[in-house]
């Protein structure tokens, strides 16, 4: 397959040491020639290419050219992993067992995707496993970022000759603890470059969703999303209605709400479909994870130079980040978070490629 005008990632310069850790970029290819770039820096996915309509591929992730560039960008969790607790915990401080933990307060009054130094900014370990697959792994001391026990974790990444990317994580601990892993690439599936996800039509298999305070702390129970602009239970563009005068959608800037899936609680099963009518890429994804946030890209700016000197203005990607609900450990109504000694945290995302209306060779 050919790419589409798009000139290649140099792995040469994601070549560093942090944390007496060597970074690097590492390459996954499957038997089609759609390829996975993953940094080990933050477990960061740095460029996806997939099949579009006509068989070129199409880097369908937004980000940077450089290590040095991630170090220093505005978007600090481009294409990353999240935790320890991905998302939102309000005022950053719960209480387990009976004993209160305070966190880092990075977002406002809360505590965002596991505080100062989330998974997004540590150095991994990682071996690739093969052509297709990239194992990547991170002892996370007890007390880190204010969480408690020792969290052993690994993250396995698998391109398949069924363009599929799947993510999947393992974890254990010494103590009990809160865990909430997510990825978080932003996607633009018309290809690295293009300015604007309005037009994506996009299905979450959700008829509720979390309303928000204007610091994005969930409320409290779940909302119908019917007769709202938060509706995506049938194919819609993007763009539609996210300029409603709601509070939900004007406190965000757009679209940055968790979605209550419509499947058991632990069962892989599908969360949302997304299709470019530009490139004619689909995107399923799948997950065993209660919810998916919906993330429009609100606030990127503009200014930071991206892949290939692109700029990235807001909305100029959407991110689906499969995931529990925020602010679990303080609601004890929400599927729980808690992790206990003898247990094995398991969880599974796999975020598929097809084309509309053709399929890609397989």
């Amino acid at each position: 397959m050919n790419h589409l005008n798009q000139q290649r990632i140099d792995p040469k310069r994601f070549e560093g040491v942090i944390e007496s850790k060597n970074i690097r970029l590492f390459t996954l290819q499957n038997a089609h020639g759609a390829t996975a770039q993953i940094m080990n820096h933050g477990g960061k996915l740095v460029s996806l290419y997939v099949p579009d309509a006509q068989g070129m591929l199409r880097d369908v992730v937004i980000g940077h050219d450089s290590l040095e560039e991630y170090l220093n960008s505005e978007e600090t969790y481009f294409g990353a992993i999240c935790g320890r607790y991905a998302n939102r915990i309000a005022e950053g401080r719960f209480a387990l067992d009976g004993k209160s933990y305070t966190l880092p307060v990075n977002n406002g009054s809360n505590c965002l995707h596991g505080g100062l130094r989330g998974f997004n900014a540590v150095a991994w370990d990682a071996e690739q496993l093969s052509e297709r697959s990239l194992r990547l792994h991170y002892l996370s001391p007890d007390g880190e970022e204010g969480f408690p026990g020792n969290l052993d974790i690994c993250v396995t990444y698998t391109l398949t000759d069924d363009h599929e990317l799947a993510i999947e994580y393992e974890a254990v601990t010494d103590k009990p603890t809160v865990l909430n892993l997510t990825h978080h690439a932003y996607f633009n599936l018309s290809g690295n470059g293009d300015t604007s996800i309005l037009d994506h039509i996009l299905q979450i298999h959700a008829a509720e969703y979390l309303p928000t305070d204007d610091t994005a702390i969930p409320l409290g129970k779940p909302e119908p999303v019917a007769g709202t602009p938060m509706d995506f239970t049938e194919p819609t563009a993007i763009g539609l209605r996210i300029n409603e005068p709601t509070d939900q959608l004007r406190w965000a800037r757009g679209y940055d709400h968790t979605y209550i899936l419509n499947k058991p609680l632990g069962q892989l099963g599908p969360a949302a479909q997304v299709t470019s009518p530009q490139s004619g890429i689909v995107m399923t994804v799948y997950t065993d994870q209660p919810g998916v946030q919906l993330y429009t890209g609100n606030w990127m700016s503009g200014n930071m130079h991206g892949k290939h000197d692109a700029r990235y203005p807001a909305r100029a990607a959407f991110c689906l980040e499969t995931q529990h609900y925020p602010d679990s450990p303080n609601h004890p109504e929400y599927p729980s978070t808690r992790l206990n000694p003898g247990e094995t945290f398991g969880s599974t995302t796999v975020y598929a490629f097809s084309t509309a209306n053709q399929s890609i060779p397989k």
